[in-house]
């Protein structure tokens, strides 16, 4: 979660506990963790924000929801007393935000649930999906389960694959990316390939496909950053086609071309294994198909 602040001289404690929802005590314990940048620095509980501070939160807990359960439809792959495996469209936000709090994955998953905004139980987002961004992710359905599938990825017992067409004809056929991410200093929206204030980032990828000036590939990730496969992507120089922070040409609205096809894990509850795929959407389809008429 990142947001822009519109009036300062407020404790961030104190802010965050009013926009997002969290008792001040977990907002002060994240901020220990610094789980809570500042301007992409670490803060302190009584740091007084300034207006146009930048914060941005840890994808990495389950918010206590108060927003409105939403009848939005959902593409339910797997579901069971611990879990969802879902298939989310493009376009859709992942969770609330201040300014934008309808019409997210969460507004959709409180009503599938049953759960008011007033109940003490949550979905519990365990890996966060751009909005532009489409396929396959996981939910927890309370605070345990999503604690042990958090450290799971933390320790790479979840397999995440993803398409995406980039620009550029990639000549190696595999390849490994371990390039530190942090944010952009001088636009706030970006991440960065940096070793200022950064986390280690490593994506893998291998080529599917090459057309005549673009390419077709499947990346792995090792690590979750924020827009990684994007800043990957166009730091070795093939960003990923119709990419409106990360690529220099013109864009439609769909968003990137970028797809996570499948998620394989072994149930932290049940042992069972977990293993699902989903096609591109109806746009990414139709660009490949382009591609390969050219």
């Amino acid at each position: 979660m990142e947001f822009d602040v519109e009036k300062g001289n407020v404790r961030i404690d104190s802010y965050l506990s009013d926009h997002i929802h969290l008792s001040r005590s977990k907002i002060q314990k994240l901020i220990k963790e610094e789980k809570i940048l500042v301007n992409n620095h670490k803060t302190k509980a009584n740091y007084l924000l300034k207006e146009n501070d930048h914060i941005s939160v840890e994808d990495t807990f389950s918010y206590d929801i108060s927003v409105e359960a939403e009848d939005i439809p959902l593409d339910i792959l797997y579901e069971d007393d611990y879990l969802i495996v879902l298939n989310k469209k493009s376009g859709m936000v992942v969770h609330p935000a201040p300014g934008h709090d309808h019409q997210t994955l969460v507004n959709a998953l409180l009503f599938h649930l049953g759960i008011s905004n007033t109940s003490d139980v949550r979905p519990g987002i365990v890996h966060r999906l751009d909005k532009d961004t489409s396929g396959v992710m996981v939910v927890a359905k309370n605070e345990k389960v999503h604690e042990m599938l958090s450290e799971m990825i933390k320790n790479k017992e979840v397999e995440r694959k993803y398409w995406a067409i980039v620009e550029g004809v990639i000549p190696n056929e595999t390849g490994t990316i371990d390039v530190p991410i942090g944010r952009n200093p001088n636009n706030r929206f970006q991440m960065m390939a940096t070793d200022v204030h950064s986390k280690n980032a490593i994506t893998k990828f291998r080529v599917l496909k090459r057309f005549s000036k673009n390419t077709l590939v499947e990346c792995r990730l090792e690590t979750g950053r924020t827009h990684q496969i994007r800043v990957h992507m166009a730091y070795i120089g093939y960003p990923v086609v119709n990419d409106p922070l990360y690529q220099k040409k013109s864009t439609t609205e769909f968003g990137q071309m970028l797809h996570s096809k499948s998620i394989r894990f072994i149930h932290p509850i049940t042992k069972k294994e977990i293993y699902y795929e989903v096609d591109p959407p109806e746009e990414f389809l139709k660009k490949l198909k382009e591609l390969e008429e050219k």
